[in-house]
């Protein structure tokens, strides 16, 4: 397997537009170096099959969607924050489209839904964990309850957006974080 990571990050972006754009089916191997403007077969130097390709593009659907520091510094406020993440999916659609692809896949390939049920449950703990640390309003449970929260909002709004027109996004993110995330009792 070839080792260059620049070469492999440019080969995986452009297996995520393809899984995006073109779903499951429609993700092989010629594709992605057809994507990447690359000669046939590149792709099947760095990924020795489909399945492996599949683990690695969830991983590259992370280092993108993972925030800047920047967007995590200054006061906190849990509604700018969800606001800010939504902001950065609805930029990334592509990314988070194929993560969605990924779990669809996965109910298909036992090793991936595997896979991504490990990478998944990390994510939601380094999610809840962060929360917490950061001294945000709400308990364990209620970050978890956002983030499910999230998740089904985030998919209507890549999938069906015309469902959230007669409920404006702000007030959602407003209601949920007032509702699933109290503030502490002082003392």
């Amino acid at each position: 397997m070839r080792q260059n990571p620049q070469r492999r990050a440019a080969l995986l972006d452009a297996a995520i537009e393809v899984l995006a754009r073109e779903g499951s089916r429609g993700l092989t191997l010629r594709a992605v170096d057809a994507e990447a403007g690359v000669p046939t077969g590149t792709a099947s130097n760095y990924f020795a099959n489909r399945g492996q390709l599949l683990v690695q593009i969830l991983h590259r659907t992370r280092e993108r969607l993972t925030p800047e520091a920047g967007e995590l510094a200054g006061p906190l406020d849990t509604k700018v924050l969800l606001g800010r993440l939504l902001g950065r999916i609805r930029r990334e659609r592509s990314v988070h489209t194929a993560v969605l692809e990924l779990r669809l896949e996965a109910t298909r390939r036992p090793e991936l839904q595997a896979e991504l049920s490990a990478f998944l449950a990390k994510e939601l703990e380094e999610n809840i964990a962060w929360h917490l640390d950061a001294g945000l309003p709400g308990d364990r449970m209620g970050v978890a309850l956002v983030y499910f929260a999230m998740q089904g909002l985030i998919v209507d709004d890549l999938t069906i957006p015309a469902l959230l027109e007669d409920h404006p996004v702000d007030d959602l993110l407003g209601v949920m974080v007032e509702r699933l995330l109290p503030e502490r009792p002082a003392g």
